[in-house]
């Protein structure tokens, strides 16, 4: 083949990293798309790589393949040989391309210029950034005076984040804004297990989903609808699906069979009612845990007719879906957010979880499995604490502490001045820390404070390696590598530690000794090789033998799994303690004329992560077909009461704050409460999402589960008051409104 420049642009195209499409084919319509017909002699159209990774857009860890062209991003897909999300990808992971092109990107180390939070910065070289910052880490050293707060992490950046942390003496946190601590405790103490379990939906027969919107949100969406479709169309009957809410559809509840609407934070009322009737009649598989539950009769309490005004559920309904749990098996009961976000929450999620184990449930297909802990010890247990409301306080208390206050906060891919309850006051706090750095890719809420901002590469340029949590039954690894080259003058966050620990020396820098990112993954691949070697060759999904063909595999396939090997079911479950006597969940602000908030994470924006891409923002609610801007759902005859009609603007008074947004009349949400969406309300982060609606977060009362401490995001209620302006929603539905009867307690929107 002769040598041009068009034939050398080709080779160059391709290496060892691009999928291999082993038992896939590429799309021909990819192929298509962008061929002229004469292309010019520089132009790589006819020709294309894709590069297997892991996306870093939403929590869930799923692996993708990126079609790369002349060295851009084009487009996102699902990568069909991982078993996390098996070919298909959710919304927020199709806009990754769009995030690593993003006009309001930072390009080049900055340096504050004016007053914190003004946004006034200069541009600096790394090497004055790097000696600015090692300068102050000196100061601090050995002092607990560094604090470093970073978003959850599952894979080596955050044994490299933990390690810096401990080596120099400071405490390292990670933010979740709708956290999942009250779960992950409630699985331990239920099942005494460290990882979240696999939800089996693909094999249950009958599923009861108390507000788990696990088709849209909830742990691990793409793999929960992939089994859902296996649930409802596979080969065998047609599951069921039953949805209970706290008085607000979902989009889950729109596609289940049955909707049961119940008071918020009863849902484990709910639970242990079920459970009463399931033990009184006999109809439990496990006596040990019905003995438990039922120790000196305590789930007396729970008889249906004694909690039906508790719940909003008749006595008869209670026992209707008792008999339905118990007689169709594999039954599965799944812990939504919803009902775990009261001061009573890890109370509703044990009794949800418990139904598993008393109808025998565990371990078994089309129940509750357990995921058996990672083959690399680093990635065993979670690299970094999430940490509770209780936490961050605390936290905030340290940093606006006069004596032995943090000296430098660093700040890295999580937004808590955001994300947090107003009321928390950690914008101040970090106004009182001498020095923050941040290593941010856009210019949010919490960067705008920093002194110095040190820009991280993309998902998309980076190297990675992490164990999915919640996994699939058995052990995988997803691996991200960049699929393409860095587009700005930025730098990797793990490369950026392992400088910032050369320079500092001593315990730093035998903490983290190595010279990059990539050498840290490869040792930690070459870790994973040599433990699944077995005396016909390595088990799992790449084959091979030696170290390097090893290592290509994993690229090409985007990790490595082995369906071989699964926890099985545990030899004993603790021990469960009876349940107190039913009682109201507690509420702030529980005054006449009050609403229960319902807060309920957007289907696109998440709590915020994603208000800055324009794709997202455009993405239509499942629900209400909004998009662009966040809302307040109220009952028509709530709407009617307070004399507004969609697109009016209402104010949502808390104890602690007020938010605004334009109501949207629904039938579908109950008449005792309202609801309004997170992702919304930026004062910062980039042209798309800066004075974009309300912040639905930072109205919240800062309650807190009693036994946990995680934040009650569920526990605050509002009172509404018209502010006599209006909004036009972009919706995507007609004028038609629905037709519905006032029987039910639901009205036309016409009449609101």
């Amino acid at each position: 083949m002769r040598v041009t420049r068009r034939n050398f642009l080709k080779a160059a195209a391709i290496s060892a990293g691009s999928v291999a499409f082993a038992g896939c084919a590429i799309p021909e319509k990819e192929l298509l798309v962008q061929s002229p017909v004469r292309p010019p002699e520089d132009l790589l159209t006819s020709f294309e790589a894709w590069y297997a990774t892991t996306s870093h857009q939403c929590p869930s860890g799923c692996s993708m393949i990126v079609r790369v062209v002349e060295g851009r991003a084009k487009k996102a897909e699902g990568n069909p040989d991982h078993p996390i999300n098996r070919g298909k990808l959710c919304v927020r992971c199709q806009a990754s391309v769009q995030a690593v092109y993003h006009p309001d990107r930072i390009r080049t180390p900055l340096r504050r210029t004016g007053e914190r939070g003004s946004g006034q910065f200069q541009p600096i070289s790394w090497d004055e950034a790097y000696g600015e910052v090692a300068a102050k880490l000196r100061e601090a050293q050995g002092r607990n005076a560094l604090a470093l707060l970073t978003d959850p992490q599952r894979g080596l950046e955050g044994v490299l984040l933990r390690r810096f942390a401990e080596a120099l003496g400071g405490e390292a946190l990670a933010f979740e804004a709708m956290e999942h601590t009250v779960l992950r405790t409630a699985v331990q103490q239920v099942f005494g297990q460290d990882r979240l379990p696999d939800f089996d939906i693909e094999n249950a027969r009958y599923i009861l989903s108390f507000g788990a919107d696990f088709l849209h949100t909830w742990l691990s969406p793409v793999q929960y609808s992939w089994e859902y479709g296996e649930f409802r169309q596979g080969r065998r009957e047609r599951g069921t699906l039953v949805q209970i809410e706290p008085q607000r559809l979902s989009a889950t509840g729109a596609s289940a069979d049955e909707w049961v609407p119940v008071k918020p934070g009863s849902e484990g009322i709910l639970a242990l009612s079920m459970a009463q009737v399931i033990i009184s009649e006999r109809l439990h598989r496990d006596e040990a845990t019905a003995q438990e539950l039922n120790r000196n009769n305590a789930l007396n309490a729970y008889r249906p007719e004694q909690v039906a005004e508790l719940t909003g559920v008749s006595a008869e309904r209670i026992t209707e879906l008792a008999h339905a749990f118990a007689n169709n098996q594999p039954a599965l009961a799944l812990p939504g957010a919803a009902l775990a976000g009261h001061a009573n929450g890890l109370q509703n999620v044990r009794a949800v979880l418990a139904l598993n184990r008393l109808v025998g449930n565990v371990g078994r297909p089309g129940g509750v499995r357990f995921n058996p802990a990672p083959p690399l010890e680093a990635l065993a247990t979670s690299p970094l604490r999430v940490g509770n409301l209780n936490d961050w306080i605390r936290m905030v208390n340290r940093m606006a502490a006069s004596t032995k206050p943090v000296q430098v906060a660093m700040i890295a891919g999580a937004n808590p001045v955001y994300g947090l309850p107003a009321v928390v006051n950690l914008r101040g706090a970090l106004l009182n820390v001498p020095f923050v750095v941040s290593f941010s890719t856009m210019l949010d809420e919490t960067t705008a404070l920093a002194d110095l901002i040190l820009p991280s590469h993309h998902a998309l340029e980076s190297w990675g390696l992490e164990a999915p949590d919640p996994g699939p039954g058995y052990p995988v690894i997803s691996l991200q590598q960049p699929v393409i080259n860095p587009r700005f003058d930025t730098r990797a966050l793990g490369d950026s530690l392992l400088k910032l620990a050369g320079d500092l020396g001593g315990a730093a820098r035998q903490a983290l000794p190595w010279a990059t990112t990539r050498d840290l993954l490869r040792e930690h691949a070459q870790q994973l090789f040599q433990s699944v070697q077995t005396p016909t060759g390595t088990r799992g999904s790449v084959r091979a033998t030696d170290f390097e063909s090893f290592w290509v595999g994993m690229l090409q396939r985007g990790g490595w799994w082995d369906t071989t090997t699964t926890a099985g079911a545990a030899a004993t479950l603790p021990a469960l303690t009876p349940p107190p006597a039913p009682q109201q969940p507690a509420f702030d602000g529980n005054a006449q004329g009050t609403y229960p908030l319902v807060v309920f994470e957007s289907n696109a924006l998440g709590t915020g992560e994603g208000a800055h891409l324009p794709w997202l923002q455009a993405v239509p609610d499942p629900i209400t077909s909004i998009s662009w801007q966040a809302w307040v759902e109220l009952h028509p005859q709530t709407a009617r009461q307070l004399g507004v009609d969609t697109g009016d603007i209402v104010a949502l008074e808390s104890s602690v704050g007020v938010v605004e947004g334009p109501v949207y009349v629904n039938p579908a949400i109950g008449p005792e409460v309202v609801a309004m969406p997170t992702g919304q309300g930026h004062s910062a982060y980039g042209r798309f999402a800066a004075g974009r609606g309300s912040n639905v977060l930072a109205a919240l009362a800062p309650v807190v589960d009693t036994e946990t401490g995680a934040l009650a995001w569920s526990a605050t209620r509002v009172r509404l008051r018209k502010t006599g302006r209006h909004y036009q929603l972009a919706t995507y539905e007609g004028d038609v409104p629905p037709v519905v009867t006032e029987e039910l307690g639901i009205y036309p929107l016409s009449k609101a």
